[in-house]
C-alpha cells in the first residue's frame, strides 16, 4: 500500500528545462563576439556545475554562472551593457509562465482523494514557492519541500519524518539521477515519467532496472499502477 506520493516539480508537473534551452540560445548570442556557440555553451556548463556546492540549483544561481563564464570568456573585459543583458536573462526566466503540463491536474485531482501528496524538489526556495502558486497546483499538496540535493540521505530524512516506510512511498519525476533512484535505493518505489529535455547533469551513463522501478510514457499511466487499481 502507497501512503505517500512524491511529485518532482520542474519538469515533471509543469515544464522548465525548455526555458533553460531558450536562455542559452540567447546567452550565446550575446557573447558572440567571445567564443562560437559551442565554446560559449561549454564553458557556462564547466562554470555551472563547478558552481552547484556553492551556489546550489536554480535560475538565480545560473545567473550568477552565466556572468561569471562571461568574465571568464571576456578575460574580464566584457561591457557592462552585456553584463546587464545577461542579468535581464536571469530576470525573464524568473517571470516565465508556469504551466502544468498535459494530464497532470487530472492525475493530481484522482490521486489526492484517497492518497497523501507532496512535492519534493530542487532550486530556490521562493523561486519554487513562486512557480507552485502560479501552476494553481498547490491545493493537491499537502507539502512542498525544496531540498538542496536529491539524495538517498534527503529521501530518508523526509519519509522519517513523515513517519512513512520505504514501502509504502512513491515518488514521481522526470530525472532517473534525482527523482528515481536515491528512492529505490531506500526501499521506495519509483515511477519514472520522461520529459523532452534532461539537463545533462541528471543523465546516468547506464539504464536502471529494479523490481520497483515503473516506467510510463506520460503522466496518466500513473493511475494504472497496480497500488491504485
Amino acid at each position: 500500500m502507497i501512503d505517500l506520493i512524491a511529485f518532482d516539480a520542474d519538469d515533471t508537473l509543469w515544464g522548465n528545462e525548455n526555458y533553460f534551452y531558450q536562455t542559452q540560445n540567447e546567452y550565446a548570442q550575446i557573447l558572440s563576439d567571445y567564443g562560437c556557440k559551442e565554446a560559449v555553451l561549454e564553458r557556462l556548463h564547466s562554470t555551472e556545475i563547478k558552481n552547484l556546492k556553492l551556489y546550489g540549483y536554480g535560475v538565480k544561481s545560473y545567473t550568477l554562472s552565466m556572468i561569471e563564464a562571461a568574465l571568464s570568456l571576456s578575460f574580464r573585459e566584457i561591457p557592462g551593457e552585456l553584463i546587464a543583458k545577461i542579468l535581464a536573462l536571469g530576470a525573464k526566466m524568473l517571470t516565465e509562465p508556469v504551466q502544468p503540463m498535459n494530464q497532470v491536474q487530472d492525475v493530481l485531482e484522482k490521486l489526492s482523494h484517497n492518497h497523501d501528496l507532496i512535492t519534493i524538489t530542487k532550486g530556490d526556495l521562493l523561486d519554487q514557492n513562486r512557480k507552485m502558486k502560479k501552476s494553481g497546483l498547490e491545493k493537491y499538496f499537502s507539502d512542498v519541500i525544496v531540498v538542496s540535493e536529491k539524495n538517498d540521505e534527503a529521501y530518508q530524512q523526509i519519509i522519517d519524518r513523515k513517519k512513512i516506510q520505504p514501502e509504502n512511498f512513491l515518488m514521481v519525476g522526470n530525472s532517473m539521477k534525482s527523482d528515481i533512484l536515491p528512492v529505490l535505493n531506500i526501499g521506495g518505489y519509483g515511477a519514472y515519467v520522461p520529459y523532452q529535455y534532461t539537463w545533462d547533469h541528471e543523465q546516468l551513463a547506464e539504464p536502471v532496472q529494479h523490481d520497483k522501478l515503473f516506467e510510463l510514457k506520460d503522466m496518466k499511466e500513473i493511475l494504472d499502477l497496480k497500488f491504485f487499481n
